[in-house]
This record gives structure tokens, C-alpha cells and sequence, in this order.
């Protein structure tokens, strides 16, 4: 049968612990003193080796020829501790016995001396997962503990056990692991197996299983089954991750306010099934890179990339500002928040991207083009000698008769909506809007308007949004605006009318 290569490469002595001799140097040390203590508390991330430094704890307090602290793997008690035969070692899942009945009993059965080793070994994983009312009952033997029982609680989440708990053991925390131990381990195995693996895809898979060592072991083996030579390509498939190859395009289209490009790579990326939030997080790293090469003269130790990436990075660096960077690292984050929220993540993707690659120029043709139209001073009084001519009826939207005005309420509903609706108030930032009778003209720089508002049925919600603050139901006609205005309102008026009737866009009708 086929072993897990985290299962088959498992450390068996301390000295095999990757990235944390600060703890097996000490455990170690009190082995071969013979100064152990009756409880340990071992805390950190997952994969990071608590369970696998409990078996060998477990091992080396029982075997019976000890190798300077390690257990020797030979004799009778570490082989039937390696195979689970051996019952005075006993492990505990705690997010499945998390019941005072269950501490209960191992509480009672904590009483008789051990069957054939030194001592009674309890490893309770995931100890944060017991009731209250079992950690009382844990709290009871840990305060007067037979001589022969050894206690060793692991736990991810620290904060979640009890302080009578924790000031009863010796507490170790687990760092995660160095990438580049983690890669040096993984060549290590590689080396060891049928298959053949690359440095840069071993010190890739070794950043994207974030500081767990079974995280990364587990990644390498899917690899494994994938190709017999792994390299960044191969990882990248396999992890299903959009490779930097992507990231740098996309940052590309965006410092080039490229908002065409920048859409047309994500909808490849979403067809080829790589996830928005996994995508998201990964562009949130790639201008973390970015952040850290702007505030640090030295940024080898803090960024975990190739050569070739820092040198991309560090270029990318003198080309940006901090407070862009800031700003980017922010909009990536917003969106990453709201799309276990949303009914659609490519949308919120979309408007991230949007808002990076346009947010300039719609702030541009607000400044430019409402003051243009809602600051226009009013005309002069025509003379009563010659009455006007009486203007041709301009064709729908705009009725004939009394011609479209500001929507004076219109900045209000905006304010409004960065509150209450932000996703709508991003796709409509930097727009204006006209009240023509029965028609709201909304004149915007966002070539993605139309397509937004008729998705998830957002144009309904926003003439919802009119209806109440107009007092009645009005029809809403988009007016994409392609150059700057200037000039008389009447000007203006007429481009917005002409666009709105070229692209002759109805969003909701009452």
C-alpha cells in the first residue's frame, strides 16, 4: 500500500525536525538529563511538527537504550510505539473526545502503572476542543499527576485553553517552518525518490504551503503523481495558482491603467478554473513583495521569491509610490473580505481591477465635467423683442419640452452608497446624473457600467434607490462619457442626450 510521503518521511528523531531546534535542543537535553516534565503544552500552526515532537517525546522518555536524548528505533518499546502496539502511549483526539466522559476515563485509567514501558504517555491533540466541563476534569489529575503519567497537549489555537490549564505545563511554541529548510527538505526526499524535482519549484511549493511542512510534503506528493520531473510549471497546475508569470501581467495592466488588459487576463485565468479568492490572496502577496522592496534596503530575508522575481520586484518598487502601493494592497484586501460574501467573486474581482486601473480618471472627469454642468451660470433672460425659435424635440430619452437638469440629490445618494452599498458606489464613483421627466440619465466614465448594473440584478436595486429619493418611479438610461466636457451646460446636456441615445441603454423600467 501506497505511504503518504508525509507519513512515509516523518521525523523519527529530533535531530530530523525542520526549523525547530529551539524546542528539540531542550527536549533533548532533558531526556538525557532525565529531567522531563509531567506536562507539555506545544502550540503553532499546523504542519509545523507538535504531533510528530509528541510521538518521539513519547519514544525517547520510554526506550530502553536511549541514544544521547533520542530513541534508538531498535529496541521493543520504540517499534511498538512506531506500530501503535504498545498501549501505554495513548493518543487523543480531542475534537472527537472532547466530552468530560472521555477525560473521565482517562482519567481513571491514568491511575495503574504503566504495562511495559516507563511511562503512562497521553498525547491529547487539538486540546483547545474540549468542553469546560472535561477540562476541569483534565485540570484535576494534571494537579496531582502520578509519578509514571506524562501529559502532552497540542493545540492550534492557544487562546482557546484554559490559563489553569496552561500554567500547569511547560509551553512550547512551534515557529513555522523556514522556506528554505522546508526546500531543502523536499530535495532531500526528492532525492530519495522516483521523481525529480527542481530548486525554484521546491522553494515555490514550499511558499505556498505557508510555513507547513505536511502542507508542503502533501503538495509535492500531488506533484508527484502529476510528473515524474516537477518544475514551477508543474507545482503551478497542480497547486491550481495563477503563476507569477500572471501576477506580473496583471500589475503590469494596472500601472498601465490598462483596465481592458487587466479584465481580458483575469477572464482567462477564471476560465482555466483558478479561484478568485486564491487568486486575490496571491496578489495581495505579489504587491506585499512590492511594499516590502519600497520600505527595506535589504529585502532578500523578508520577500520569498527567486532571484529573478526580487529583481521584477525591486524595479516594480522604484516605479510605484508607498502610498499606491497602500492604496492597491487595500483595494485587493476590500475585495478579498467581500467575496465569501458575494454572489458573484469574478464581479468583485472586476471592480477591484476597475477601480485600480480607472479610479484616476474617474476622478479626473468628475473634477472636469460636474462642475462644468452643475456650476453653469444661469442664461441670460432672452430679449422680448425676437422670441427664440422653438428648439426641434430631441429624440428618447430626453421628452420634448423642459430639458434634462442635475440631479441635485445625486452626490448625497452617492455618500450614501460608500456606506451602504459600496460595491454600487465603486461601479458608480466619478458619475453624474440628469432628471429629464420621467428619465434619470447617468452619465459615467465606466466602460463596465451597463454590464454591471445588469448583473444580480443591481440596476433594479439602484432605481429602487432613485424612486426613493425622487419620490417617484423614473427610468434609468446609462450616458457613457468618452472625452471631457466643457463648455455651456446646454453643450453638455446635448452630449450626455447624444450618447444616451447612441447607445440607447435602459437598465430598469417601472
Amino acid at each position: 500500500m501506497y505511504l503518504a510521503l508525509y507519513r512515509k518521511w516523518r521525523p523519527r528523531v529530533f535531530s530530523d525536525v525542520v526549523s525547530q531546534e529551539h524546542i528539540t535542543v531542550t527536549l533533548q537535553n532533558q531526556v538525557r538529563s532525565g529531567k522531563t516534565a509531567h506536562a507539555y503544552l506545544f502550540t503553532g500552526s499546523r504542519g509545523t511538527g507538535k504531533t510528530t515532537c509528541s510521538k518521539i517525546l513519547a519514544k525517547a522518555v520510554n526506550c530502553l537504550h536511549p541514544v544521547d536524548g533520542n530513541p534508538c528505533l531498535e529496541c521493543e518499546i520504540c517499534r511498538g510505539i512506531e506500530d501503535g502496539s504498545i498501549m501505554d502511549v495513548v493518543e487523543m483526539d480531542a475534537a472527537s473526545n472532547n466530552s468530560v466522559e472521555d477525560v473521565r476515563s482517562l482519567r481513571d485509567e491514568a491511575g495503574y502503572a504503566p504495562a511495559v514501558c516507563r511511562y503512562r504517555v497521553y498525547i491529547i491533540d487539538e486540546v483547545h476542543m474540549l468542553s469546560a466541563s472535561a477540562f476541569n476534569a483534565l485540570l484535576k489529575i494534571m494537579e496531582e499527576p502520578p509519578p509514571h503519567v506524562l501529559f502532552i497537549l497540542a493545540t492550534t489555537e492557544i487562546h482557546k485553553v484554559p490559563q489553569t490549564i496552561v500554567s500547569r505545563c511547560q509551553q512550547y511554541d512551534f515557529r513555522r517552518i523556514r522556506p528554505a529548510d522546508s526546500a531543502k527538505r523536499m530535495l532531500e526526499i526528492a532525492a530519495q525518490e522516483d521523481f525529480t524535482l527542481d530548486e525554484d519549484a521546491a522553494a515555490l511549493i514550499a511558499r505556498l504551503a505557508d510555513g507547513g511542512m505536511r502542507d508542503a510534503l502533501s503538495l509535492l506528493d500531488q506533484c508527484a503523481a502529476f510528473s515524474d520531473h516537477i518544475d514551477r510549471e508543474v507545482v503551478a497546475q497542480t497547486a491550481g495558482i495563477a503563476g507569477s508569470g500572471h501576477l506580473f501581467a496583471l500589475s503590469d495592466a494596472i500601472a498601465a491603467q490598462d483596465a481592458a488588459a487587466a479584465l481580458t487576463l483575469l477572464g482567462e485565468l477564471y476560465d482555466n478554473a483558478k479561484g478568485m479568492e486564491r487568486l486575490v490572496t496571491e496578489l495581495i502577496g505579489h504587491y506585499r513583495s512590492v511594499m516590502l522592496c519600497k520600505s527595506t534596503s535589504d529585502p532578500q530575508s523578508l520577500v520569498t521569491c527567486l532571484p529573478d522575481e526580487l529583481e521584477r520586484y525591486q524595479e516594480m518598487a522604484k516605479t510605484l509610490s508607498l502610498p499606491r502601493i497602500l492604496e492597491i494592497l487595500g483595494v485587493f484586501q476590500r475585495c478579498l473580505d467581500s467575496l465569501s460574501r458575494s454572489g458573484d467573486q469574478k464581479v468583485e474581482v472586476e471592480i477591484a481591477l476597475i477601480r485600480l486601473c480607472c479610479g484616476a480618471q474617474f476622478q479626473a472627469a468628475q473634477t472636469a465635467v460636474t462642475p462644468a454642468v452643475q456650476a453653469a451660470p444661469s442664461p441670460a433672460p432672452a430679449a422680448p423683442a425676437s422670441p427664440a425659435p422653438k428648439p426641434e424635440p430631441k429624440a428618447e430619452p430626453a421628452p420634448a419640452g423642459n430639458g434634462p437638469v442635475p440631479m441635485a440629490q445625486w452626490p448625497d445618494m452617492l455618500d450614501e452608497m460608500s456606506r451602504s452599498e459600496p460595491a454600487l458606489y465603486v461601479m458608480l464613483e466619478g458619475s453624474c446624473a440628469y432628471v429629464s421627466g420621467g428619465v434619470v440619465l447617468i452619465e459615467s466614465p465606466n466602460p463596465m457600467l451597463k454590464s454591471l448594473l445588469l448583473t444580480n440584478n443591481i440596476g433594479a436595486k439602484l432605481a429602487d434607490m432613485v424612486e426613493q429619493t425622487l419620490g417617484s418611479r423614473h427610468r434609468l438610461r446609462i450616458a457613457k462619457r468618452e472625452t471631457q466636457v466643457s463648455g455651456p451646460e446646454s453643450s453638455a446636456l446635448d452630449h450626455i442626450l447624444s450618447k444616451a441615445k447612441e447607445q440607447n441603454i435602459e437598465v430598469h423600467e417601472s
